[in-house]
């Protein structure tokens, strides 16, 4: 019972701490889009994000919090996982379980190595646009955020990247929304089911299709520096 009642918690953490994730990625998508719109309002957009509750908190603070908030929830979401993975793997012990268990393997595992590269996407993509902001390509940036993303953006390898990137976001979010639907009780009748599916695939594509947008459209000349 004890550990039932732990396992039940951590699907509970993973869905709490995905959907906020969900939120976050969202929000990030809705604000690249804004590239569409000129270098100059996307710089408006980065620098109103540093102001939120000025001078309630200082400059930046408020996306220091959330940042802080993200990690935290990173820690609660990737702990949840490990644990989830490792009571499943000491599951298959029998062969009855092993045979249940292998109609999700492939599933489980794309998920597993998926997060892997999406975190390693995350320190990469971090460090590239906030911590250290360096410049892949070869325009001039002059502290611009849009700058930094144009240029960045015309560097193919970069988009590449990217688009691996989000690919594997889409497959995580699809079944992350999913399996959230299910832990949280949203799925508890065929048609809620249906609902539930129809929901993830919907945010799984808007997001990662939202997210490649401004970097193709950088790539192709769509969307210029000038």
């Amino acid at each position: 019972m004890t550990a039932r009642r732990t396992t039940v918690f951590m699907k509970l953490l993973m869905a709490l701490s995905g959907a906020l994730f969900v939120f976050y990625v969202l929000v990030h998508m809705y604000g690249n889009l804004k590239i569409f719109g000129g270098i100059e309002p996307f710089d408006e957009y980065a620098l109103h994000l540093r102001t939120l509750l000025t001078p309630i908190l200082p400059f930046g603070g408020f996306l220091w919090l959330f940042r802080a908030l993200l990690v935290i929830a990173l820690v609660a979401h990737a702990w949840s996982a490990f644990y989830l993975w490792s009571r499943a793997k000491g599951a298959r012990t029998t062969r009855y379980v092993a045979k249940e268990a292998a109609r999700v393997t492939l599933r489980s595992k794309t998920m597993r190595w998926g997060g892997v590269a999406l975190l390693a996407f995350l320190v990469w993509h971090l460090l590239q646009f906030s911590i250290l902001k360096f410049n892949v390509g070869s325009g001039a940036v002059n502290g611009s955020e849009g700058r930094l993303v144009i240029s960045s953006f015309q560097v193919w390898w970069v988009v590449l990247i990217y688009f691996i990137a989000m690919v594997a976001l889409g497959m995580h979010l699809w079944h992350g929304v999913w399996s959230a639907s299910q832990t949280l009780g949203w799925a508890v009748s065929p048609r809620a089911r249906a609902r539930a599916q129809a929901t993830a695939t919907v945010v799984a594509l808007v997001v990662s299709v939202g997210f490649m947008l401004p970097p193709l459209a950088i790539l192709f000349g769509i969307v210029k520096g000038n």
